[in-house]
């Protein structure tokens, strides 16, 4: 798929998305293992109220393109795309941590058959994409309105649910993010189309957006502890839910401006590869923490967690760039065709059959954007 039936700016939002993601992890896990904290710290509790809302936001942004679909075709790209994914990388991180470290069969067993009802480590966010789409689809089926289920879910996002389950606990927390980019995405369109074309009124407006977030954060009462931050008055549900919304919409904006930029291609790339880095970074911020760590590398923990944040996001794209040079492992990133549920309609022509390679071409651009 070329890069016309792309929006750059989503990318590019994506691609901020997933740096806030390995960054908070690099942060915490280097910080629990050095009691310390570093400068990274102190980014990612600016983005506490936002960093995840903002890319399931993001995720339900193409939805209604794809939500009327016919149910398999629709299960195809918006249920069993991310549950693939999951199966595939849940299997090869337990297989890794305690299959042949520990060699404990038995245990590497009874954490596969759990991983099918809670989601495996870093891996629940694919998970919960899987049961958004599925919940979104069974509410448009049984004709809800978006009236009833916003209240509701935002209701259930401040009410900050810990259930001994993690797909409620998680549902809970984030399924209004998901809905509310499908319901609002044509004025987040418009609303990145006009700053755009107004860019000082972007800057202000963000600059004004940042100065509230941080406020708000590091207000009386917040504490950035070695693998925890606590918010300040962001913490209170109603403004917590809030800002994460304007984060989020935030970062489309800031997305919208930066994908103007020609040196900031990277990062529109990385974005649209986010799922490559996401479903892999762990596994070399492991390991190179541990190898720092334990060879006196970088005592530093800001340093040093910068430092794993880059190891962590380079070495899933350098493997990802290996495989597609080789040929070889694609599975792991690329959805074959036994995974798949619905017909590949790619493969009808405008020759063979002009209104359905339409519909094919208007569906793949769709799919394109939403992934």
């Amino acid at each position: 798929m070329g890069k016309t039936s792309r929006m750059p700016w989503v990318d590019v939002a994506k691609g901020l998305s997933i740096i806030l993601v390995v960054m908070m992890y690099a942060a915490y896990n280097t910080g629990k293992y050095t009691g310390q904290v570093g400068f990274l710290h102190y980014v990612i509790g600016f983005a506490t109220p936002f960093r995840m809302p903002e890319f399931f936001l993001i995720s339900g942004l193409f939805l209604s393109q794809v939500i009327d679909r016919p149910w398999a075709r629709y299960a195809d790209r918006r249920i069993v795309h991310y549950f693939y994914f999951y199966a595939v990388w849940a299997i090869i991180m337990i297989v890794l941590k305690i299959g042949i470290f520990t060699s404990a069969p038995m245990v590497m067993l009874r954490e596969l058959a759990n991983a099918v009802i809670n989601p495996y480590g870093v891996l629940w966010f694919i998970y919960m994409l899987g049961i958004f789409g599925l919940t979104a689809k069974l509410l448009r089926q049984f004709r809800v309105p978006a009236y009833v289920v916003i209240p509701v879910a935002a209701a259930l996002q401040m009410a900050q649910i810990q259930s001994p389950s993690y797909v409620v606990t998680q549902f809970a927390a984030y399924f209004t993010f998901f809905y509310i980019g499908y319901v609002v995405a044509p004025l987040v369109f418009r609303l990145v189309a006009w700053t755009n074309q107004h860019v000082g009124l972007a800057l202000a407006g963000l600059a004004i957006w940042a100065l509230t977030n941080g406020l708000l954060v590091y207000s009386p009462g917040h504490a950035i502890l070695p693998s925890e931050t606590i918010m300040g008055l962001a913490a209170i549900p109603p403004l917590h839910l809030s800002l994460a919304v304007l984060g989020a919409i935030a970062l489309c904006v800031l997305g919208g401006l930066l994908s103007k930029l020609m040196f900031m291609d990277w990062l529109r790339w990385l974005g649209e590869h986010s799922l490559v880095v996401y479903v892999a970074f762990t596994i070399p911020m492991s390991l190179f923490r541990d190898f720092a760590l334990s060879h006196g590398l970088i005592t530093a923990t800001g340093p040093l967690s910068l430092a794993v944040l880059v190891v962590s996001i380079a070495s899933p794209v350098v493997l990802y760039l290996i495989i597609q040079r080789i040929g070889y492992g694609r599975f792991l990133f690329e959805r074959p065709a036994w995974a798949r549920i619905a017909e590949d309609r790619s493969s009808v022509t405008p020759e063979s059959w002009p209104i359905a390679a339409t519909s094919v071409a208007t569906e793949r651009a769709a799919d394109a954007k939403a992934e």
